[in-house]
Order: C-alpha cells, then structure tokens, then sequence
C-alpha cells in the first residue's frame, strides 16, 4: 500500500478506509500475511522496520489524536542519561479518554501546556522540563539527579526555565516536585558557588541598574550562631536574603529565623526577604521594593 510505504510500512485502520478497504479485506489481508496487525487499529507492512522507534511511532498511530511520549521513553528521546528506547512504552493522553495498550503504559493528565509539547524527529512528545518533571515522581534521587545534570548539559532546557515550570506547575498536584528541588540543592551544593536563585536576584538587579551588593556577608550573631547574609549593599543598612526553594518552614526553622532577623535589626540594618516564588514569578515587584529600600527617597 503506498500510505504504508510512505511511513515506514505503518498503516491506520481510517487511513485504510480512506482508499477503499473495508474490515473484510482488512482481515482477509492480515490472515493471509500481508499486512501484520500491531494494535487495535494498527498495520504494518511484513519486513518493515519492528524495531523500537517504528514500534513507539505504531503504538502512537493506533492510540490517535493528542498522544505523547512520557516518562522514561520520552527521557531516551531526549538523549537523557541512563534511558534507552525499548517496551514498555510510556505514553501520555488527555484525561477522559479510556485507552489501553497491552504491554505499554497510558498515562493521563488534565493539563498540557503548549510550552511542555515538543517534537523529536516525527515524534510527538513531553518536553525536557515536563519530562523531568514527570520523572520525579517516580525516580530515584540518584537517577533523577543524572537525568537533570544530562539534561541541562545537552541544552533540553536551562536552569532558569525549571524553576519557572516549577512554580506554574505546583499548583497542579505534582507530586515529584520536593524530590526534584532535593536534586536542584544537592546539585548546587557540589558545585559551590551561588545558587541559581542567588545568581538569579543579582541578575536581575543588574539587569535594572541597581548597584550590586556584596554577598555572604557575616554580619553579627544570634543564639550562639553566626549570622551570614546573602546580600549586604555596602553604605547602606539593607540586607537581603532569598529563601530557597522550600515552601514551607518548620516550627524550629522560624524560630531561628526571627532571632536571626531581630538581632540583625539590632544592629541597625534593615534586613529584606524574598521568596523564591516571588524572585521567579515577581521580579520586577523585586526589583521595585529594592529599588525602595536602597532610595526611600526618591
């Protein structure tokens, strides 16, 4: 059939309807071995290419509609570390539809932004972030660790668009996404050096002309503890510190928290805080109330 030869000797039961063939002569054909089912409403051609790809472009074709790879197969599209392409499948579908594939894995979800589509090659499939995103689910710590480290070196997505995906996306019951900023804070702990969400509030204090402030500065002492802050604006009482990526604090966190403000007020700065939500989603509020506390005169 030349709709199957043009790809890769895969054929629909509509696209088979489409240039006349009736469910008789589709089953007469598969009985005599000329066409090969390969899903509920999939053909092949016999000697076209079985491997992996054609088989995850098969099982795609005879699910029809929106359908994309997910999961660990859209990670080996990726070219993430430590996936490969091979069965069961993992593929994901709007919420709503009541499909099954034997020996691959269906998967829903009620949200599915433009921004988290892609193609590879001809395959529809998740994006780098949603993958990830998806991955954190279910992987490892370790394993979650190599995909974002693979990822973010091959280019599938940077630093500042994951955390954006992860403040829009939290909202939605994504279950990984504590696991997946352990990831994020380990990574950043071997490395050294500044967080992203450091480097992103001088960026964007740069970016608006704002001088820039000295960093981790220590500056007094609270309970026995020194006081380290993120940023100190030399000839100025203000201080800022970002709060990390997690969004709830625990009691004793708090309350080592306040003494830390109190006894940095003591001291007669004018310590500010801005949360990682808002650094990623606000910065240009940012901006603006630091702008305020370095010129509360003009």
């Amino acid at each position: 059939m030349a709709v199957a030869t043009g790809q890769l000797g895969l054929l629909s039961r509509q696209q088979a309807k489409d240039v006349g063939y009736t469910d008789d002569q589709l089953r007469s054909r598969v009985m005599s071995g000329s066409l090969l089912k390969v899903g509920t409403n999939m053909y092949r051609l016999p000697g076209a290419d079985a491997r992996e790809l054609p088989a995850l472009r098969a099982l795609m074709m005879d699910i029809g509609g929106d359908v994309y790879a997910s999961g660990h197969t859209a990670a080996a599209l990726h070219g993430f570390d430590g996936y490969s392409l091979k069965a069961p499948f993992d593929v994901t579908i709007m919420r709503g539809r009541d499909v099954k594939r034997v020996g691959h894995r269906v998967h829903t979800t009620t949200r599915l932004d433009l921004i988290d589509r892609c193609s590879i090659g001809d395959v529809r499939s998740l994006s780098g972030v949603r993958t990830l995103l998806d991955l954190a689910r279910v992987e490892t710590v370790e394993q979650l660790t190599i995909a974002f480290d693979s990822g973010l070196r091959d280019g599938k997505f940077n630093e500042s668009l994951v955390h954006r995906r992860i403040v829009e996306m939290r909202s939605s019951g994504r279950f990984g996404i504590p696991k997946l900023l352990d990831v994020i804070e380990g990574v950043e702990a071997i490395r050294g050096g500044h967080s992203w969400l450091e480097r992103e509030y001088l960026r964007i204090i740069d970016a608006a002309g704002l001088p820039l402030p000295d960093t981790q500065q220590v500056l007094t002492r609270a309970q026995d503890r020194l006081v380290r802050v993120d940023f100190r604006f030399p000839g100025t009482p203000v201080v800022v510190e970002v709060l990390g990526y997690r969004y709830h604090r625990s009691t004793e966190q708090l309350r080592r928290d306040a003494a830390r403000m109190n006894a940095l007020i003591a001291e007669g700065l004018r310590p500010y805080q801005f949360p990682y939500e808002q650094i990623v989603s606000e910065p240009d509020q940012v901006v603006e109330e630091t702008r305020t506390a370095l010129f509360p005169n003009r």
